[in-house]
């Protein structure tokens, strides 16, 4: 049973459970209602309390921060191969392969999901609240909190210094300059059902870029987003004039060169949220990205 513990400070003696928990261990409002009425989940020195239970000072407080209720919608697991890089009680971050989008959907019933993986892997009851998602052909790290209290923190964070993604990437051409800033506004293509575009009253987004190598035709970049709008780095590839290589959607599909969009989640870094150290995992560059680098790039080339 994952736990927050607190002990509390001589200047908040005569506080309240619930003060506590709004003001200084960040639960939310629906969260202090949960764990309300959630039965023997807060306890003092030991002993269980209720949210409107006096606390003083040198008092520990105690609290468990895992759901209780079962998932709104049952998971279907599936035996699909998905490592962990990373784990405590608290979080793990995944190394999601291509092909695996985070959760079951109408319009793809038979897709492997990263929701099924884990209900294979850890049962039907494991509590997945994904903090970063990742696009179907999109492979590499995704951050998964095991409470809604954890997840609620992390995706506070999401767009700050406190959690950076950084990403690599394939391109067709090569951005110029080599290094960059690409701050335009995305919105949904009215031409489409699924696609984005930058447009003036679209949401704010912002992705730097970093050229690694150049290769035959091919680029490789470092990508890191500052915002998460849908498809963010790669509608901004494609604004800059340098789709992704196997980009079907924003580019060219060319499955002979890589069947999905060259994009793979690197490295995450991140303040964890409840021991307050600093996280940093890489996943490496899946074998068809490889592929294209032995390919199509100078002999040594790195990710």
């Amino acid at each position: 049973m994952a736990v927050v513990t607190r002990v509390i400070l001589p200047e908040e003696d005569g506080a309240t459970v619930r003060h506590i928990l709004r003001a200084k261990l960040h639960f939310s409002s629906h969260a202090v209602s949960r764990l309300a009425h959630g039965g023997a989940c807060m306890f003092v020195n030991g002993a269980a309390v209720h949210t409107p239970h006096v606390l003083r000072a040198g008092d520990v407080l105690a609290v468990e921060t895992e759901d209780r209720r079962p998932p709104k919608t049952a998971v279907t697991p599936g035996n699909w191969p998905l490592p962990v890089l990373w784990e405590d009680e608290h979080l793990l971050l995944v190394d999601k392969p291509a092909g695996m989008t985070a959760h079951a959907s109408n319009f793809l019933p038979d897709t492997p999901t990263v929701a099924g993986a884990l209900a294979w892997s850890r049962g039907t009851d494991f509590i997945f609240h994904p903090v970063n998602r990742l696009d179907k052909g999109t492979t590499g790290l995704m951050a998964i909190a095991k409470s809604g209290y954890v997840h609620d923190l992390l995706r506070r964070q999401l767009h700050t210094e406190r959690f950076r993604r950084e990403y690599r990437a394939v391109c067709l051409g090569c951005p110029l300059p080599e290094r960059g800033t690409v701050d335009a506004p995305i919105g949904r293509d009215e031409a489409s059902a699924v696609a984005r575009r930058v447009r003036a009253d679209g949401a704010p987004a912002a992705s730097h870029y970093e050229v690694l190598a150049r290769g035959k035709g091919l680029s490789l970049l470092a990508l890191r987003p500052e915002t998460g709008r849908t498809h963010q780095l790669r509608v901004h590839m494609a604004f800059l004039g340098c789709p992704l290589a196997g980009d079907w959607l924003y580019g060219a599909e060319d499955p002979e060169l890589i069947p999905r969009p060259a994009l793979h989640s690197r490295r995450v870094t991140l303040d964890h949220p409840i021991t307050g150290e600093r996280v940093e995992v890489s996943a490496p560059l899946p074998e068809d990205m490889q592929a294209l680098l032995r390919q199509r790039f100078p002999a040594g080339t790195e990710a």
